[in-house]
Parts: C-alpha cells; sequence; structure tokens
C-alpha cells in the first residue's frame, strides 16, 4: 500500500517529461566498499579528490543522509540485492550467505526483459550455487567468495610462507591478466566491454568494487601526488583517540587518496562510455559505498586504518553515523534536477523498489519488504521516508574495529541505540547532534521507552539473531 498512492504521480510525470528518452532506461548501480560518507570532495573531503563523482552530483540528485542497512559487507549487500533489512535472514549471525530463494533485483529486471551483469564483490555465496549467475545475472566477471583481494595487482593474490600454497585470496574468473595491472581499472574494462557490445536492449550493470576496501594498495604514480598533496596540508589536534576503540582522526592516508582516486576515474569512464555509446540520456546511474570508512580498530589493534569520517562518529563496524551513513548521488536523465540536494533519510533495501520504479517493472512487495522507493524524491518532491529504519549486528568485532553487539532505530529526528549485551542504551537528536556527541536517553523519558519498544517489537517480528 506505501507505493500505490505514489505511482499515479510518478506516471503523471515520467509522460510529462519528454527529455527522459525510454521508460525503461539501463541502470548502472556503482558500488564502492568501505568508502566513508565523507570520502569525496563533493561531501566534504579536502585530500580526496573525486571530480568525476562531483560532476555527477552536479548533474543529478546528492543524498546527505543515506544509510547502510550494516556497517559491514556481507548484509549490507544482502540488503542491495534483496530490498530486505539482513536481520530477516539472520545475517551476520545465523548465516552470511544469500539463499538461492531471494528473488534478487536482477532476477527481478531480467523478467523485465533487461539483460543483467555483474563485476566485481559479491562476498554471499558458500557454495557455486549461491553465485552472481544463479542469482539473476547473464555475466558474472570476478564474483566469488573473496570479500577483498590479496592484492590490487595482478595477479591480485599475495605470497604465503607455505611452500604447498604459492598464493592466496584469488579473485573468481581473473586468473589472466597483465603484469601490473590494477583490479580497480580491470572491472572497469570488463564492465565498458559489456556495455559497448549490449547498446540494443536495456541493461542493469552492477559493478560493485572491492576497492576501498583493504589491503591498502594503489598506483605508485598517485600515492607520489598524494604524499606531495600532504606535504602542503596542515592540521591541528590529535591523530587518533580512544574513544570507540582507536578512532582515526585525520584523512592523513596518500595510499588510501590514490584508492579513491582510481575509484573516482572509473566512474568517469564508466561515465564517458555511455556517452560514446549514445546512452547517456537512457541510462540511470546510482553511486554509494556498502557502509561507512575503516576509521577504527580494537584499541589494541595495530590493524592499519585507511580514514576518518569525522565530523560523524565512529566507523566501520559500528552503529554510529560514521558506520552506517554513506555516500550516494542518483542521475535519472530528464528525470533529476541538476544540483539537487536532499536531506531524506534512505537505506541499502530502497534502492530495490527505486530502481524497479525507475525502470517501469512491477514491483515485488512480497520480496522488498523493507525497501521504500526514494523515487518521489528523484521527480522533486520534498517528503520524509515513511516509517523508521532499524539496525541489528550481532556479531561486534571489539578487538578488531573497536565495536560491541548492538541494535539501533532511527525514527524522524530521533536515534536510540541499545548495546544489549550491556543493557545499556543511548540516545540522540541527529537533527541537532549528527556527531552523536550529546546523549539524551535521561533526559528524554518518553521518547527512550517508546523507541525502545518498537526496536524490541521489531526485533521480535523478524527473528533477529542474538548470541
Amino acid at each position: 500500500m506505501k507505493y500505490l498512492n505514489l505511482l499515479p504521480l510518478i506516471l503523471i510525470y515520467i509522460t510529462s517529461h519528454a527529455a527522459l528518452s525510454t521508460q525503461h532506461p539501463n541502470v548502472v548501480f556503482f558500488l564502492v566498499d568501505d568508502m566513508g560518507w565523507r570520502d569525496a570532495s563533493c561531501y566534504g573531503s579536502e585530500l580526496y579528490e573525486t571530480p568525476h563523482l562531483d560532476r555527477l552530483a552536479a548533474q543529478g540528485v546528492r543524498f546527505t543522509q543515506a544509510y547502510s542497512t550494516h556497517p559491514r559487507c556481507v548484509p549490507a549487500r544482502y540488503s542491495f540485492l534483496t530490498g530486505r533489512f539482513p536481520a530477516r535472514a539472520g545475517i551476520p549471525g545465523a548465516s552470511y550467505n544469500m539463499e538461492p530463494s531471494e528473488l534478487t533485483i536482477a532476477e527481478a529486471m531480467k523478467k523485465g526483459g533487461y539483460t543483467t551483469f555483474f563485476a566485481g564483490k559479491w562476498h554471499l555465496q558458500k557454495t557455486d550455487e549461491q553465485a552472481p549467475e544463479f542469482q539473476g545475472f547473464d555475466h558474472n566477471i570476478a564474483g566469488g567468495h573473496a570479500g577483498a583481494p590479496g592484492s590490487y595487482f595482478f595477479p591480485y593474490q599475495k605470497p604465503t610462507r607455505n611452500k604447498h600454497h604459492k598464493t592466496e585470496a584469488a579473485i573468481h574468473g581473473l586468473e589472466n591478466g597483465e603484469p601490473g595491472e590494477y583490479l580497480t581499472d580491470r572491472l572497469t574494462e570488463e564492465t565498458i566491454k559489456f556495455i559497448k557490445t549490449n547498446t540494443d536492449r536495456p541493461f542493469l550493470v552492477y559493478l560493485s568494487h572491492y576497492a576501498v576496501h583493504t589491503p591498502l594498495e594503489a598506483k605508485p604514480e598517485l600515492v607520489a601526488y598524494y604524499e606531495n598533496k600532504l606535504r602542503n596540508m596542515s592540521w591541528s589536534g590529535a591523530d587518533y583517540t580512544t574513544k570507540d576503540g582507536t578512532t582515526k582522526m585525520r584523512q592523513d592516508s596518500a595510499v588510501y587518496a590514490a584508492m579513491v582516486h582510481s575509484m573516482d576515474e572509473s566512474l568517469g569512464r564508466v561515465i564517458s562510455t555511455l556517452e560514446e555509446t549514445g546512452l547517456t540520456e537512457k541510462t540511470v546511474i546510482i553511486f554509494t559505498s556498502d557502509h561507512g570508512g575503516l576509521s577504527n580498530r580494537g584499541v589494541t589493534s595495530q590493524r592499519p586504518l585507511a580514514t576518518s569520517n569525522l565530523p560523524l562518529r565512529a566507523g566501520k563496524g559500528h552503529l554510529y553515523e560514521g558506520g552506517i551513513r554513506v555516500p550516494m548521488v542518483v542521475k535519472w536523465p530528464g528525470i533529476t534536477k541538476a544540483g539537487t540536494e536532499t536531506e531524506r533519510v534512505v537505506t541499502g533495501s530502497d534502492h530495490y523498489p527505486a530502481i524497479l520504479q525507475m525502470t517501469g517493472q512491477p514491483l515485488q512487495p512480497k520480496q522488498h519488504l523493507d525497501g521504500i522507493s526514494y523515487v518521489d524524491t528523484l521527480i522533486g518532491k520534498k517528503v520524509r521516508r515513511p516509517g523508521p529504519i532499524f539496525w541489528h549486528s550481532p556479531k561486534g568485532r571489539p578487538s578488531q574495529t573497536g565495536d560491541t553487539n548492538c541494535s539501533a532505530i532511527r525514527e524522524g529526528d530521533w536515534k536510540l541505540l541499545e548495546f544489549f549485551d550491556e543493557d545499556r542504551v543511548e540516545l540522540y537528536n541527529l537533527a541537532k547532534d549528527p556527531y552523536e556527541s550529546n546523549e539524551l536517553s535521561s533526559t528524554e523519558p518518553t521518547i527512550t521507552p517508546e523507541l525502545l519498544k518498537r526496536l524490541h517489537a521489531w526485533k521480535s517480528k523478524v527473528n533477529a539473531f542474538e548470541e
């Protein structure tokens, strides 16, 4: 029912805008791994340079309150593909993979005559039957078990000390390559090949970069560029704090900056290919990240940290804003107004129904149970996302990223976190305090128990896993 009132408005809007060259546009879903909310120049970074993303934002809609459904890779990716919060499937917890019974966005698009292409990080399978080609994708390049490459340089592996195993962490399907080939570039090349040979029918391209996940490796010339840039930058204050584990306070890694740079070049090359093939006005582009940047580690850990999510609190692994708020830009030719910025709250499960609506496909309400389309925002309406957003993270990693088991709810401007193993809650007003520095649970005797009640009801409804 939540979509029915919106459909007539969308249809009227689309049919009255002749600038939209097709009502069955192509879709490029450009997903980055571990990219924080502030890891782009159009989101405020002074170090990282992302001119192609900046250009896309200037031509489309930039979301300032977009969220992941989970602060780690597997559960967040589950939501993009299914339109559901991961707790419904016991991810993470009872499961770390996606079952073939799910109707993925790729399968839904294939029903509408779309060709579907996947390249990059999948990380949602235990068996071959759970690979992308068995989950609706006609083409699969590099999607398999791996959550990260052994190296970003071909052969994308790293040596081991075991004489019986010369290498580890191979990337599925990329066994052939050139010495020095960079993984981000290779995935881009494969995507470009697909686009150039599929101009005669609508397609879904799901480009899921391994970058900018660790290991921190980048092209030497770009590293040198950012090392020189850093010499001309200065900061005041501490490099790290011990709040929420050890938290990185500065964006000061030349290697990570270079990785972001290569990722942005990938986006630019895909956009250029659409221009060269005459598909620009026929293609929706969605850019986002799976969750926040890697800025935190356990207090005793020496794990290298990639970035800082300041002014947001914490990072990957945490349900504070730095762990779950992500960059997101959407360009829908002929529909989105150039240079629009919106505070509309969206989450990873919302892409599924939005893509179906943008491409004229029937909705799948029994599948995308938690997805609420943001098409109303794209067509210019100023509306809030109806209902709350829930998170459940029952597999904390205090030694790795400094986080502990936690659930959370956001309703309007209020956000409550429950550290259920510690019998402790925290409450924040994100409109006044997006940095989550002013804890209000004890001063809001009405709001705190009400949100906690709603959170518990949702966890019971979806049978949320707890150890």
